[in-house]
């Protein structure tokens, strides 16, 4: 071939290859587009200020409470004149994150505003009379993580009871689910089981956002408070976190990363056995093990399952505090290669069914109470996921038995989803 026509094919190509880069950079992203998402706390501040103008406002946050800029809610609030800004109140770690994991400090004065700061975490989930004299409003800002067992929104639920049993309104300034919106999977809670890691029976991953589980919470279980809720805008159901705009920010000292959220409505099942969740790693709840696991044979039996958009790696790691910390756990590393397919609360199920049944002798479900209630099955919102694991039932078997209670939550959420 002529060196002539050989130079022309090449210069074809690279314009061809240009082209189609820029095209890629260009493109816009399909589910996000720059500056046309916004959190409910910017479209308060933004178009509806009036909710708050004249009022004594009391703010339920922690520090995911911030906007795009990274700016705490708190000092948003505070610095802006037509807000009356009175008192804090904080979940566990508190407003700033400055307090220690279960650490109950039943009230201090916030240094940056000077604010009297109320603890919602410990003896007092509540707040109580006393906490909502001076207050006219009650408005909630904090990022749920997506799991029926994370605290969080049951704070707000409680709050909620406190605001109607006060008169007090109460608004949600909505955020994503960072997980999504779209997966609904596991057991919805029987109400024997009701606790502070599940306190009403929705699914485990419920596949909404706190203003939505607010709603669902109001009329659903008679709370009956005066709600308002501010909506998104732009997000879509479909979103996984790193597809909004928003940088993350820790929820909680264990929840480092999203890949920790995606796997935590599974992998936190581990909590309730006497196997390490990787708490005193840097990989919590991707990181699963005990001293008496062989990480290669765990792995092995764990990838034979062929659970869908997850691979599983042998791994040998030292926690430095919680369950083994100092001492040598062998186990796995969680690896979730496609996230649309990954189950997470079946991938949780079936770890702890493999492990049960490779270890008889050495694994333990948490001991039971006196009502014969172990924690594992406070996590899981029933008795008989135990109950199956221990008397060898199937995975298929385990998840078949909760579909048709799930069914009818997703047909009941239907009614309550604001995207």
């Amino acid at each position: 071939m002529k060196k002539w026509v050989v130079a022309l094919l090449a210069f074809i190509l690279s314009i061809s290859c240009l082209s189609s880069a820029i095209a890629k950079t260009t493109e816009p992203n399909k589910k996000h587009k720059e500056n046309t998402f916004q959190l409910g706390v910017e479209v308060l501040l933004k178009d509806n200020v009036k909710l708050l103008k004249g009022k004594r406002v009391g703010l339920i946050t922690n520090p995911t409470g911030v906007d795009h800029s990274l700016t705490s809610i708190a000092d948003s609030f505070y610095n802006n004149k037509n807000i009356n800004l009175v008192a804090l109140f904080g979940p566990e770690h508190g407003v700033r994150g400055s307090e220690e994991a279960g650490a109950y400090v039943p009230f201090y004065i916030d240094e940056k505003t000077g604010l009297p700061v109320y603890s919602l975490y410990g003896t007092t989930k509540k707040p109580t009379p006393e906490m909502l004299k001076d207050i006219d409003v009650l408005v909630f800002d904090i990022q749920d993580v997506g799991a029926r067992f994370y605290t969080y929104i049951y704070t707000m639920a409680y709050a909620m009871e406190a605001a109607k049993e006060n008169n007090i309104p109460f608004i949600v300034l909505d955020r994503p689910n960072p997980i999504g919106g779209t997966k609904v999977e596991g057991p919805v809670l029987e109400s024997k089981y009701s606790s502070f890691v599940g306190m009403y029976p929705i699914s485990l991953q419920h596949g909404m956002t706190v203003g939505e589980l607010a709603k669902y919470f109001n009329k659903e279980f008679k709370i009956g408070a005066d709600l308002t809720v501010v909506k998104m805008k732009g997000w879509q159901r479909d979103m996984y976190y790193d597809e909004t705009s928003l940088q993350w920010v820790l929820p909680s000292p264990n929840m480092p990363t999203l890949d920790t959220a995606l796997v935590y409505p599974g992998a936190a099942l581990i909590e309730g056995t006497n196997v390490s969740e990787g708490r005193g790693t840097t990989k919590p709840f991707e990181l699963i093990g005990a001293p008496f696991i062989d990480g290669e044979e765990l792995a092995q039996k764990l990838n034979n399952l062929k659970l869908p958009g997850v691979m599983f790696r042998a791994a040998y790691f030292t926690p430095t505090t919680s369950k083994f910390s100092g001492q040598l756990s062998g186990g796995i590393q969680i690896h979730i290669t496609d996230r649309n397919a990954y189950q997470s609360v079946k991938t949780g199920i079936a770890i702890v069914k493999t492990i049960h049944d490779l270890y008889p002798d050495q694994f333990e479900f948490r001991a039971e109470d006196r009502n014969g209630i172990s924690y594992f099955d406070q996590l899981i919102g029933n008795g008989w996921v135990r109950k199956a694991i221990n008397n060898g039932t199937s995975l298929q078997e385990i998840e078949n038995q909760w579909k048709s209670e799930l069914k009818a939550f997703q047909k009941k959420r239907k009614n309550y989803l604001l995207y």
